[in-house]
Formats: C-alpha cells, sequence, structure tokens
C-alpha cells in the first residue's frame, strides 16, 4: 500500500480519517499533545513547529500523500492567542506544503466555512474571503500560503462536523448528549445556520480529494440548519425530550470570538467528483 501521512491523527476529524484510509493506504498519524494508540495506524509524536524535527520525520516515512489537518482550531482560543495561533494555522501549514511540493507528492490542506462573513451564504470555491475572527484570518491567510508553495495541493474548507469522539477529542455532539442524558436544557442558536456533517463524511470528501483535484473544494454538508433545529432532530433521534432544546440567540453567550451568522457552504464542486453526504438524520441514526 501507499503511505498516506496524517498530521493532527488524535483528533476528533483526523482519528475518524484514520479508521477509514487504513482500507486502502499504510497510515502514519503524528499526535503532539494527546499520544494515543490508533490500531492498524503507525503514530508518531511530533511537534510540527519544530521544523527540524518535521522535516527528518518527514524524510523517514517518505509519505505518498499528506493530509495536514493539525491546527488550533478553537475559535475562541485564536482569539485570545493569536500568535499561537498563528504559528499553527499559518507558519506550520505553509511549511509542510513546501515540504510536499519539493517532494511532488499530493496534499490535502484543511481549511474552514469561517473564512466568510456570513453575510453572503450559500458561498462558492470562488467567492471572496472575509474572515472577522482570527481563526477564519489565519486559515484564510494559510489557504493562499499552500497554494503558493504547493499549487497541485487541495485546500478543503470544512463545516461544522459531529461524529464518534476520538479517546481524547470529540465534537459538539458529546456535550450535546451528556448534557441531555442529565436532563438539562440546551440553549442552541437559531441565527448561526452552517452545512453540518459527520466526520465520516468529510473523511470520505478528504480521500476523495486527495485522489481527484486541486485548488480549492467545499465539503459541506446537505443541509444549511441552525444550531437549533440540528438539536431537534438529534433530540428525535437519540429519543430525548424536545423541549429540552430551547431557543437563543448568538449576542446571548459571550464568546471572545464573534461568530458569522451563515455560512453554508456549495459544495456542488464537490458533488461532481462523487462527494455524497448522507441526510442529518441518516448520519445520526449510524452513530
Amino acid at each position: 500500500m501507499a503511505k498516506l501521512l496524517v498530521t493532527g491523527a488524535s483528533g476528533f476529524l483526523g482519528w475518524n480519517l484514520c479508521q477509514i484510509a487504513q482500507s486502502a493506504w499504510e497510515v502514519y498519524g503524528t499526535t503532539w499533545t494527546n499520544s494515543i494508540q490508533i490500531p492498524g495506524i503507525t503514530t508518531i509524536k511530533l511537534d510540527l513547529r519544530n521544523v527540524e524535527q518535521f522535516t527528518q520525520s518527514f524524510n523517514e516515512i517518505q509519505p505518498d500523500a499528506v493530509i495536514h489537518l493539525a491546527a488550533a482550531s478553537k475559535p475562541n482560543y485564536c482569539q485570545t492567542h493569536p500568535d499561537e495561533s498563528y504559528q499553527m494555522n499559518v507558519t506550520v501549514s505553509a511549511e509542510i506544503a513546501a515540504w510536499c511540493g519539493e517532494a511532488e507528492i499530493p496534499l490535502v490542506f484543511t481549511s474552514t466555512d469561517l473564512v466568510f462573513d456570513g453575510l453572503n451564504a450559500p458561498y462558492h470555491e470562488g467567492d471572496r474571503v472575509s474572515p472577522i475572527c482570527v481563526y477564519g484570518e489565519h486559515k484564510a491567510i494559510a489557504e493562499q500560503k499552500v497554494l503558493q508553495r504547493h499549487p497541485k495541493a487541495v485546500v478543503c474548507r470544512m463545516p461544522l462536523m459531529f461524529g464518534a469522539a476520538s479517546p481524547t477529542a470529540g465534537s459538539f455532539l458529546q456535550g450535546f448528549l451528556e448534557a441531555l442524558k442529565q436532563g438539562k436544557t440546551l440553549g442552541l442558536f437559531t441565527d448561526e445556520y452552517r452545512s453540518v456533517t459527520s466526520a465520516k463524511t468529510a473523511s470520505e470528501g478528504l480521500l476523495l480529494a486527495l485522489e481527484q483535484t486541486s485548488g480549492l473544494l467545499h465539503l459541506g454538508g446537505k443541509e444549511s440548519i441552525s444550531r437549533y433545529d440540528f438539536g431537534l432532530i438529534m433530540a428525535e433521534v437519540f429519543d430525548f425530550p424536545k423541549d429540552l432544546i430551547q431557543p437563543c440567540q448568538q449576542q446571548d453567550v459571550v464568546m471572545s470570538a464573534p461568530r458569522p451568522p451563515n455560512v453554508t457552504l456549495d459544495s456542488s464542486r464537490a458533488y461532481g467528483l462523487g462527494y455524497k453526504p448522507r441526510s442529518l438524520p441518516q448520519e445520526l441514526l449510524e452513530l
């Protein structure tokens, strides 16, 4: 099998991706803060911020392709720690793109729907970026630097994702379900819309992008939905009382990072490549 290197393998998306990728690839995964063992995957503890260290490791592995997921991905953290965020989200990504470009191997880099301001959804790949938070700003800069250093790379803009938790990282779904199990009410936004999908579907899209395209690609879900409406579907699927899901608005919750109102992604280009997100009830039922 060809070798696939996945950075951020201990993270929520990385862990899910490794499960799916190993059927077709010999998978190597990097971890840093959280070291984990994934059956069938070779994991390496590696500080990607250390260029000499990551260059040595990449040269030793000699991957045939790289999917770069490792990031400082919490918007509130990035807003309050912009220097650390920039180093991880921009500097590291540019260095990895340069290495892959010189090695002439495929690279997929994950960006975010938060590169948009949320005022003109749905967003196509060619729409102008207009981030309103530091995380979105850094990812927008990283997109440019990655494609400058490796023009054949794929930059996949990812939506809000849910799914099975890794041993060290979950999605927003786990917190929602735990609250409902305890009979607590959940206040969920009625005024924030995303093209939500599962980590499994997103992983399938990333592997498809790796083999079929280059440039910008959106990997959103089938539906544009608010967190509140998602919560109602979730309650129905998992058989919780719907009255535990209470509507609220972004202005009701104090957050460090501003959130755009609607960053729904138009993923028509990905659909044309064979990307097939399922409906949210189907995705939730699989869990």
